[in-house]
């Protein structure tokens, strides 16, 4: 199950469920039923199977942790991609509420490369398709779904304690460029969960699956052939 990003939806991820249909169910929900992580993750597990890998960008993985705290039982293994377990600080959702403001002024554009800014990508001739397609998605999103994301992040919880007691195969996997959630954060993340693998991405920023998505796609076979502990 992938979880997508704020102002993404299925196509962040494509290029994985492309590659991986053949080779067993593979599926992608939304992430905007609500403004709370909380009230998303509620909506989720109404509609997902009794047992789930459950991989989460973003947005997307915050929620995919609190799934995983009100049912681990149900997750046989988690994958964590660019995304953080922290609560919002004070300065980041002052920042946030900007982004908001000009997605309801109707500069929905200038909200969205406020929240993932083209120097969260890494250098190169792509950088520029990739933003192209980011925008393409958010504005199939648009500004009310991008308000409510927002505010989600705004609202969420603490998941370090629900990192800690995590027993299924894990990995935490970042994109070198990344500055919406940089690289000595998501390693500090990783170390949260017991055996989880902490993957470094050199080719790609914030949107690893389609800034590399060969990488990618080999990083999560990888992780779903990882043994169960239980």
């Amino acid at each position: 199950m992938f979880l997508p990003d704020i102002a993404t939806d299925v196509r962040l991820f494509l290029p994985q469920i492309t590659a991986m249909t053949h080779e067993r169910p593979v599926m992608a929900a939304p992430v905007g039923q609500g403004d709370r992580v909380d009230d998303i993750a509620s909506a989720l597990m109404q509609s997902l199977p009794a047992k789930f890998a459950l991989c989460g960008q973003g947005l997307g993985g915050m929620v995919a942790m609190e799934v995983m705290r009100r049912a681990p039982e149900r997750v046989m293994r988690i994958a964590l991609i660019n995304t953080s377990p922290l609560q919002e600080t004070p300065q980041d959702a002052a920042e946030r509420e900007v982004h908001v403001m000009a997605a309801r002024a109707g500069r929905l554009e200038d909200a969205v490369t406020g929240e993932i800014p083209i120097s969260s990508l890494a250098p190169g001739q792509h950088r520029q398709d990739v933003m192209n397609k980011l925008m393409a998605m958010a504005r199939t999103a648009g500004a009310d779904l991008f308000v409510r994301q927002s505010r989600a992040m705004q609202r969420r919880r603490d998941q370090q304690s629900t990192l800690r007691r995590v027993r299924q195969p894990a990995v935490v996997i970042c994109g070198e460029h990344d500055t919406v959630f940089p690289m000595r954060r998501q390693e500090t993340m990783a170390s949260l969960i017991p055996d989880a693998k902490f993957v470094v991405m050199p080719d790609a920023g914030h949107m690893p699956s389609l800034e590399a998505p060969s990488a990618l796609t080999k990083h999560l076979r990888d992780w779903l052939a990882m043994p169960q502990a239980w």
